[in-house]
């Protein structure tokens, strides 16, 4: 089945997905890192990367790391360390981009290179890293367990939260021994919302930049959205008895075919019925992107999403059954992230679009109210009009609109 002319698998999970970001991989080699806790781990053999595909072909210089987590999980990093020109020192400030769900780090890197964030950012000095979740291609690796293994697939963003972040940014502290700046887009932006709630990353973080930022999901203004977040929620498990969340597997596509024929869903034009009108996008960046995504994620994290959604709050995962979530956090509810417990001298760049379905205005407003206690000065927001949820890391004119402002709001914190 396709609609408009994609495959409606792979554009029903690109839009499932924006909450979060788009990526995917080819080869480089790899270097041997140390994970959390100084254990160290070998790289298996490069086949093809991040960094050959997508960022050595454009004439910068590209590393390949693998980061441990305290769970075991294998996560692969790129570092752009310097421009297309070279030079410029060691000493140069580190930045972390993240991805959001359902793609990974390549995302960021399928416009010509003078568009795409990665590349900007390192042609100004800076020292670029780019994150790739648990569970996307090339972060499909564990210490002891395999992914065709269900207990592999035993997680949500909690996990990304608790895990992922805080090990990515205790090995790029530890290779540069600098404080962290911080792009997160989508599902990003609310995995580094909960981390800074709960005390994490917060003396090695720099400053943030949250783009179409994803805390609260009660206003989205897509059927689509509001019918998959109910059909996760209330019959996912028994409808799929997956653990992996595979956007290019047939139970999916199946799933998604289902849900375009609820009425009111329109699914001619999947983009715009889950992100909102994109005003900005170059078809061709559109096709590479669906030929190269989406990736897998866990069913447990997309029901954590839809549980957001359901539940209009900021929580940890529902277990659904009192006993269960008594014996993962001794409440029969699970804890809440207070996104006042934020802390409010440190400097974040906001930006939403006025146009996205995904983050909708009013959801950004009451992220913003739980912020309305930050240090004078060091809550930046910018508001897009035409904007909607890919258009901030697919925009042809990204770079004019959002990432000038994000280099000038960096260089500020220097």
């Amino acid at each position: 089945m396709s609609v408009g002319g994609l495959p409606s698998f792979a554009l029903g999970c690109f839009l499932l997905v924006l909450a979060i970001e788009p990526h995917v991989a080819h080869g480089s080699s790899r270097s041997s890192t140390l994970g959390v806790g100084g254990g160290g781990i070998a790289a298996p053999p490069a086949t093809e990367g991040i960094c050959a595909s997508s960022v050595a072909i454009h004439g910068y210089k590209c590393q390949e790391f693998d980061v441990v987590t305290q769970d075991g999980y294998i996560l692969s990093v790129q570092r752009i360390p310097e421009g297309r020109a070279g030079g410029g020192g060691t000493n140069k400030q580190p930045v972390l981009i993240q991805h959001g769900v359902l793609v990974d780090g390549m995302t960021w890197l399928l416009n010509p290179p003078e568009q795409d964030l990665p590349l900007i950012l390192a042609d100004n000095g800076f020292d670029v890293w780019i994150a790739n979740s648990r569970g996307t291609q090339f972060s499909r690796r564990h210490t002891s367990l395999d992914p065709l293994n269900p207990d592999f697939w035993d997680w949500s963003w909690d996990e990304l939260v608790a895990f992922d972040l805080p090990a990515m940014f205790d090995f790029i502290h530890g290779k540069t021994g600098k404080k962290i700046d911080y792009v997160g887009h989508s599902l990003g932006t609310l995995i580094a919302l909960a981390s800074l709630s709960e005390g994490r990353l917060v003396d090695k973080l720099q400053s943030a930049v949250l783009l179409s930022p994803v805390a609260y999901l009660s206003h989205m203004t897509t059927a689509l959205g509001v019918h998959a977040a109910k059909a996760f929620v209330g019959e996912i498990t028994t409808l799929f008895g997956l653990a992996e969340f595979n956007p290019k597997g047939e139970p999916v596509a199946n799933f998604l075919q289902a849900l375009c024929a609820y009425p009111g869903v329109d699914c001619y034009d999947l983009l715009v019925a889950l992100t909102g009108k994109n005003c900005c996008l170059n078809v061709s960046t559109v096709d590479l992107f669906l030929e190269r995504e989406p990736q897998s994620t866990s069913t447990k994290n997309m029901v954590h999403l839809a549980q957001t959604v359901r539940d209009s709050v900021l929580a940890k995962y529902d277990y659904g059954i009192a006993g269960f979530n008594m014996m993962h956090y001794g409440d029969v509810r699970p804890p809440v992230y207070n996104l006042s417990n934020i802390p409010r001298d440190i400097p974040i760049f906001l930006s939403y679009g006025g146009e996205d379905a995904l983050s909708d205005t009013k959801d950004v407003q009451r992220l913003l109210d739980s912020l309305k206690l930050h240090d004078v000065g060091k809550l930046n927001v910018q508001f897009i009009k035409d904007y909607a949820h890919a258009d901030f890391i697919m925009g042809v004119n990204a770079k004019d609109i959002v990432y000038n402002q994000v280099l000038s709001f960096f260089k500020n914190q220097q």
